[in-house]
């Protein structure tokens, strides 16, 4: 009796044991490629599995989007400009079967071929088409890799460049080059304004010839804008040609008023003593002689 009990639990041990091995559980995200002594027999799709113990085995396949983020690579663009490139790769598994039996590891594969593509698609551009181009970068970099991992059943979905580093001579001489960019907008600009500005500047210089009423009222307007701020002195512009000419009638009249002053005829002055009249001793009046040495009487 005792021994029967005991093969019983034997019995019992082995069913569950066998019934654990038996019994697999496929999630919604997977799929599961079962073999059969080492070959393909079928797919089993989300839910539970039935295998049979030891002869068959069930190899689960997620089919969920990975990221795979590619490092960095050093890559010499084609006007020799060497860059420091990094991105990132989404790639799914769509036939579970391929991606079994046609690859060992799918992830490091892709890793691998994505570095080698992005080295050799960014290599036949240049540096400011990598700068300014990714989207076609990209495209191009997903195409290739579809190419390739389609035989091993995963498709790529993006592939996105995600940091480039660049020299530091390189980063300054694009400083450099960006700032003479904007001088170079910065100056166009200021000679389209002053063409503007002449122009416009010219058709008011016409209007106010045909109506001469027109700067008397900007002259009006001017002193109107001036009382509004407060200023304590009040400017009363003039035309500018009677201006002038009135100072240089003013002028005339000074300069002729000093000429007057100048050559007005001086007044009477006595006669100057000859050398016979001072040598006569006395009176220069009377005739006297003066002898040398003494004084006159």
């Amino acid at each position: 009796m005792n021994a029967l009990i005991a093969f019983l639990v034997f019995l019992a041990i082995v069913a569950l044991i066998g019934l654990s091995l038996s019994v697999k559980v496929v999630t919604q995200y997977q799929r599961g490629v079962l073999f059969r002594l080492g070959k393909v027999v079928g797919v089993k799709e989300p839910g539970l599995a039935l295998i049979i113990p030891v002869i068959d085995r069930l190899v689960r396949i997620s089919l969920r989007i990975v990221t795979l983020p590619i490092q960095s690579q050093g890559i010499i663009t084609r006007d020799n400009v060497s860059v420091d490139i990094s991105a990132v790769a989404y790639f799914r598994v769509v036939d579970a079967v391929k991606s079994v039996i046609a690859i060992e590891n799918v992830n490091a594969a892709i890793n691998q071929i994505a570095q080698t593509t992005l080295r050799k698609v960014v290599g036949q551009h240049t540096l400011d088409e990598a700068l300014s181009e990714t989207d076609v970068i990209n495209a191009n970099i997903q195409k290739i890799l579809d190419v390739a991992t389609l035989e091993w059943g995963v498709e790529v979905n993006l592939v996105e460049l995600k940091d480039i580093q660049l020299p530091d001579s390189m980063k300054r001489a694009m400083a450099r080059q960006a700032e003479a960019e904007r001088e170079k907008r910065a100056k166009i600009i200021a000679a389209e304004g002053e063409s503007m500005a002449a122009a416009a500047l010219g058709e008011a210089s016409d209007t106010m010839m045909a109506h001469p009423l027109a700067l008397q009222l900007r002259n009006l307007q001017t002193l109107a804008e001036l009382g509004v701020e407060k200023n304590t002195t009040v400017v009363f512009p003039a035309p500018m040609m009677s201006a002038i000419g009135e100072i240089s009638s003013f002028l005339a009249r000074e300069t002729a008023a000093a000429e007057g002053i100048t050559n007005l005829p001086t007044a009477a002055k006595p006669p100057a003593l000859s050398a016979t009249d001072m040598s006569t001793n006395g009176d220069p009046a009377n005739g006297a002689v003066v002898e040398p040495g003494h004084a006159a009487v």
